[in-house]
């Protein structure tokens, strides 16, 4: 296989999972800094009310001094406003930065997706890959908000809540010796029990969205066998897995706020009955004992907050992990380094394959295997052969959705892998197998390749493919509305209009990939002949199952698993390649047969 170009560029910024998600947070400097004075002030607002508290109880009610407790009552309420408008401030910086992470998390994922090779996206399913841009950027920005909200919060105010309360009565804080190690012992022996079911919730949630959009995309032939039942039993089976393993979290989870809850109150509980001894002895002070209870109050606030992080953290890694398993994926078709230029638009294009030979990563036969052939300007190739002879593919490596694993594709005399991706697009025109149109209007799916053509081009293209009859029998005409993948026209004018779409680019070479199956022979032929004319000037490649809609080309190029078995005009073939004469005899057969 070639080695990538430049990889590194394509992945737009996107931080290796080792120098750590905190790189995606540099953009947000200034607000992160907001959110760190804004924290420690909270918190420190939050430490000296208890202290206050205790003033105002043995300063200031036990003395029945009314000035203490006024003046004590005041820095109080300040301290409480303070705490109030810090709070909120912080909760707005927090979700602001999580929110705008999650949206450039999102955009690098979906950026990415496109990026890939199609081999290498094959190897995430599309219920993977819609699970990774939704849920799993959704976890990481649900923890990221609690991260920055709370990260700072609660080790602050814990460790500060402890050490002001050893102020108060260093006696009484032994007791926090023995319930902050069993808090630890609660909270790490749950996170890890819990992480691997959470991996485990992920891919079954993979597994839900794929067979949901299998479900969905195959409507009509589970109702055409009336399957409704049987996929309703997998879509059940996988949910109720999912369901299952998310239960099981969730308890083990759930069991986390209530243990330490017990815990820190057995604490409390333990903490009052010695603080009465003391104070009946007179070594402690009531206000002492409120505020050492306040304190541990913030302690066990503190813990909390941790234990909804970790609650949230095991899930959140395996969301991480698996973006980042995207994000890293290597992008084995990429920009190049130093692109080269084309010749200038109009001056023709010619296309030719020097050896190449394509393998999909880990396939142990190769695809394709020593393709050689030239197309000049004006020329139409035709491309035939059985299925899985590697007609796609060679459609592919010159759209270079793929890059050959040996050999050159050259385009104007150009290595594609030396054209930057804009250039090249710019030049061809395509039409997939399998035709999809994006919703919209007609004239936004006509101008996909050509934003700036106008309505007059977009109805010499649509008469070019034969579409402008039923498009004009529309009220809206090119303001129809196309449904999603264009399920409101038929097989044959989607693929119509899916040619006229390639048309309106005005391209110097023309991919047809089965463009024209679901035509009937008349439309074919006219569509054929018009085309003819419409890309004089264009270099044509044309593939089919169907001899009569290659025939007529320049030369016909026959593939046998994935070699070429004949190359040369339809007559020719006839005589001197017997692959290609048995497909010519077996489809006059089944005209016959049919007629």
């Amino acid at each position: 296989m070639p080695q990538p170009h430049d990889s590194a560029s394509r992945l737009q910024g996107v931080p290796a999972p080792a120098a750590g998600w905190a790189t995606r947070l540099r953009p947000h400097g200034w607000a992160l800094s907001g959110l760190l004075l804004c924290q420690l002030g909270q918190v420190l607002a939050s430490l000296l009310l208890p202290g206050f508290s205790a003033d105002v109880i043995d300063q200031g009610i036990a003395t029945k001094s009314s000035d203490t407790i006024l003046r004590y009552s005041a820095w109080m309420g300040a301290a409480s406003l303070v705490q109030l408008v810090l709070s909120v401030a912080a909760a707005v910086l927090g979700a602001q930065i999580a929110f705008r992470v999650g949206q450039a998390l999102r955009a690098d994922v979906f950026s990415k997706v496109h990026d890939l090779a199609l081999a290498r996206a094959q190897g995430f399913s599309i219920g993977s890959l819609i699970t990774r841009c939704t849920n799993d950027v959704l976890q990481v920005q649900t923890m990221l908000t609690l991260m920055l909200t709370m990260i700072v919060i609660a080790p602050i105010m814990g460790v500060g809540g402890a050490i002001m309360a050893l102020r108060q009565d260093v006696q009484l804080s032994k007791l926090l010796l023995i319930a902050v190690p069993i808090l630890a012992l609660i909270i790490g022996f749950l996170t890890l029990r819990a992480t691997p079911l959470f991996q485990r919730m992920q891919k079954q949630l993979d597994g839900v969205n794929t067979i949901l959009r299998e479900q969905i995309d195959g409507i009509r032939v589970i109702r055409a066998y009336l399957q409704e039942a049987r996929e309703g039993q997998r879509f059940g089976a996988a949910n109720t897995e999912l369901t299952d393993t998310a239960l099981h979290a969730g308890r083990l989870m759930a069991t986390i706020s209530p243990a330490l809850t017990t815990v820190m109150q057995l604490a409390s509980v333990a903490l009052v009955g010695a603080g009465a001894s003391r104070i009946v002895s007179g070594d402690l002070q009531i206000g002492a004992l409120i505020a050492f209870l306040s304190y541990i109050s913030l302690i066990l606030i503190s813990v909390m907050m941790l234990g909804m992080l970790i609650v949230l953290l095991p899930r959140a890694l395996v969301s991480a992990r698996r973006i980042s398993e995207l994000l890293q994926s290597p992008i084995t078709v990429g920009p190049p380094a130093h692109p080269q230029a084309l010749p200038d638009k109009g001056a023709g294009l010619p296309l030719r394959f020097e050896a190449v030979s394509f393998g999909y990563p880990g396939a142990q036969a190769l695809v394709l295997e020593n393709i050689d052939f030239a197309l000049a300007p004006g020329e139409v190739l035709g491309i035939i052969g059985a299925t899985g002879s590697g007609k796609t593919t060679i459609v592919n490596l010159i759209a270079r959705l793929d890059d050959p694993s040996t050999g050159r594709v050259l385009l104007g005399g150009v290595d594609l892998r030396q054209i930057a991706p804009e250039a090249l697009n710019g030049r061809i025109g395509y039409v997939p197998q399998k035709t999809y149109l994006f919703s919209g209007t007609v004239a936004d799916s006509l101008r996909l390749g050509n934003p700036q053509a106008d309505d007059a081009a977009l109805w010499r293209a649509l008469e070019v493919a034969q579409a402008a009859d039923f498009i004009r029998a529309l009220p809206e005409q090119l303001a129809a509305p196309v449904a999603q993948g264009g399920t409101n026209f038929s097989g044959g004018q989607r693929q119509r209009l899916a040619i006229a779409r390639a048309l309106v680019c005005d391209a110097d070479l023309y991919l047809f990939d089965d463009s024209f199956s679901a035509l009937d022979q008349a439309t074919d032929a006219r569509l054929r002949a018009a085309l003819r004319r419409a890309t004089a000037h264009a270099a044509t490649v044309t593939v089919s199952q169907r001899v009569a809609s290659i025939q007529d080309a320049d030369r016909i190029l026959v593939l046998d698993r994935g070699k070429i078995v004949g190359l040369g005009p339809h007559a020719a073939l006839l005589a001197a390649c017997p692959v290609y004469a048995d497909i010519v005899r077996s489809q006059q057969a089944v005209a016959e047969g049919a007629a």
